[in-house]
């Protein structure tokens, strides 16, 4: 059993962050796969269960991609105490035995969103996470919104269609023969007023109704995002970081918000969890017409 877990622990060893990293901490790697190599997993109908192969090499994925690494020590939540391994050179090391454990529970609850067919909105502003963001929700089919939260987008959605409805007619007009027979400074201004929209509203031009469920990167700067949902009662899934809250977060997955690699990993796990509820959604709607269980 030791020697499959050094054989995971090895090629971090190879790294090129690992003259920057304590030992410590590929203690803590090692000693946490060893705890996950003889729980097996159960499987349960629609949940979802990471390979045998897949947990084994999870917490060391997450460790090379810096999912680890909170803030500083001084800009701390204290409620984020739980989630804490150590403090090293005033940095806090996140316990990714935890991280592990939130994002089972995330995955599962964005499964079971995904096979009742509700729809999902990824948010995420900060440059580290804008890419990221459109590239989780359009390999699902989801909804996202990565570059600035309009308050309201949420609990006045209303006045937002009226400003989808406003770029739509925008393109029409830029499609009409009329458009060039405009003056300068019209085509202009629409043409702002186009992008401006676009820029906001691209990815939730087709939401016609609130999300069942919220994905957040980032808590501290999307709390306008995390307010409303809550006031709504909209489950949210979120990656807290060490100076945010995991109270008012549903689903909180403690991990490193300001690293892109880090915001990846994690968001490819429920990227990949809700397309396998996606692809299941059939076989069990015709399972279920046949009167077979799943």
């Amino acid at each position: 059993m030791t020697g499959v877990a050094f054989q995971l622990i090895t090629p971090l060893l190879q790294h090129p962050i690992t003259p920057l990293l304590d030992h410590s901490i590929f203690s803590f790697a090692f000693e946490t796969a060893l705890r996950h190599l003889p729980r097996p997993l159960a499987r349960r109908r629609g949940a979802l269960i990471f390979p045998m192969a897949d947990t084994i090499e999870l917490v060391p994925e997450l460790l090379e991609a810096g999912v680890h690494f909170g803030h500083q020590t001084k800009r701390w939540n204290p409620k984020m105490r739980p989630y804490i391994f150590e403090q090293k050179n005033q940095i806090y090391i996140i316990n990714l035995d935890e991280t592990v454990k939130q994002l089972q529970r995330a995955t599962e609850f964005l499964q079971e969103v995904t096979r009742r067919g509700g729809k999902i909105l990824f948010v995420g502003c900060k440059k580290q996470a804008q890419q990221a963001v459109k590239e989780a929700a359009l390999a699902c089919g989801q909804f996202y919104v990565n570059q600035r939260w309009l308050g309201g987008t949420l609990t006045n959605l209303t006045t937002i269609r009226k400003s989808i409805g406003r770029l739509k007619f925008i393109e029409q007009i830029e499609q009409s023969p009329a458009f060039k027979k405009m003056g300068k400074q019209e085509i202009a201004a629409l043409n702002r007023e186009g992008a401006k929209l676009r820029r906001n509203l691209d990815g939730i031009l087709e939401m016609a109704q609130l999300p069942d469920a919220l994905v957040v990167v980032d808590t501290t700067r999307e709390q306008n995002a995390v307010n409303e949902a809550r006031r709504l009662n909209i489950p949210t899934v979120a990656i807290v970081d060490t100076n945010a809250d995991p109270e008012i977060i549903d689903y909180p997955i403690a991990g490193n918000d300001d690293a892109i690699r880090a915001i990846r990993v994690i968001l490819q796990k429920l990227v990949d969890a809700i397309v396998s509820a996606s692809s299941d959604s059939p076989v069990a709607a015709q399972a279920e017409m046949a009167g077979v269980s799943a």
